[in-house]
């Protein structure tokens, strides 16, 4: 089985989703991996640590899912491959759907475990925004699995891969859709990206008490999150908002602070791999989903963490 693994960048940087979908990708065959943006080759090269023998990169940024698809088709026929492994994320799900057609395969997204081949090409999806799984079976030759974040461990002790160029022949319908301009938050750690999230809720009482919230995720090197109530009521931006009607998280370590733990909060973080909860209230039920519980005062229990944490970097 040969492998191609779509991965994507942010900001010059390969995004570390990609390189878990490479060591994904490396425990089913030989992989080579497949830029389509703008990326420095060391950094390209780097990849080959996460389990890729070789990284193709697009000699032009294709960053339409029509082009970007149109691409990829052209690089599976190349390198022969027939399993193609992404990262879950919004790009590549657009991407995949529209690659699935090109390569006439079988795709399944929000993949959560390596394919069971024991009795035909069985994978574990995560369904209901993570409530409940299904194991589909995918019956045609090639494959796309969208992979969902902490699935695999990452490999971090390869060694650096070749990296080649490559020219996809791109016609005119690929390029209907033109990408002119992005806004992107710069200057923090994106919520979709982080490996750890330190998240507030109402308990905090008000958005004048968010700087110990953003000292402990500036000591954590994390991302800053907030439950639903909080952005509704402005206390924080809606960009922040995780939950089921906000972003979706599945970071290392998950600490919430102050939030009771609605149904609606815990579907968007019980991807997470650890939950850390603070909270006063002994029956709050996020302490049900937690891997460790703190029953005590935010306001005391917070400062002393950050301190201890600060003084053993």
């Amino acid at each position: 089985m040969s492998v191609l693994v779509y991965i994507e960048s942010s900001e010059g940087k390969i995004k570390n989703s990609s390189r878990e979908a490479v060591s994904y990708g490396s425990a089913l065959g030989p992989v080579v991996a497949v830029c389509l943006s703008e990326v420095d080759e060391n950094e390209l090269a780097s990849v080959g640590k996460n389990g890729a023998e070789k990284v193709l990169v697009s000699s032009s940024v294709l960053d339409s899912a029509e082009a970007a698809s149109a691409a990829l088709a052209q690089a599976v026929a190349s390198t022969g491959a027939d399993t193609v492994v992404m990262a879950k994320s919004s790009g590549s799900s657009a991407i995949g759907a529209r690659l699935s057609i090109k390569m006439d395969a079988s795709m399944a997204a929000n993949v959560v475990a390596l394919p069971d081949t024991g009795n035909g090409y069985n994978v574990r999806t995560s369904i209901f925004t993570g409530n409940a799984f299904a194991n589909v079976e995918l019956k045609k030759a090639k494959k796309i699995l969208s992979v969902n974040k902490n699935t695999v461990e990452l490999k971090p002790d390869g060694v650096d891969a070749p990296v080649e160029k490559f020219t996809p022949e791109i016609s005119g319908a690929d390029m209907k859709v033109k990408i002119t301009g992005a806004d992107k938050a710069t200057g923090k750690i994106l919520l979709p990206e982080a490996d750890i999230v330190v998240s507030g809720g109402r308990g905090l009482k008000g958005p004048e008490n968010w700087g110990m919230i953003e000292e402990l995720a500036d000591a954590l090197g994390a991302a800053t999150g907030c439950s639903k109530p909080v952005s509704d009521m402005d206390w924080r931006p809606h960009s922040e908002h995780v939950g089921q009607t906000g972003i979706k998280v599945s970071p290392s370590l998950y600490i919430a602070i102050g939030i009771s733990g609605a149904i609606q909060h815990l579907a968007g973080v019980n991807s997470s791999k650890n939950i850390v909860v603070i909270n006063t209230d002994e029956e709050a039920p996020f302490f049900k989903a937690a891997t460790y519980g703190i029953i005590g005062d935010a306001f005391e229990v917070v400062p002393k963490l950050t301190e201890a944490i600060k003084a053993i970097q």
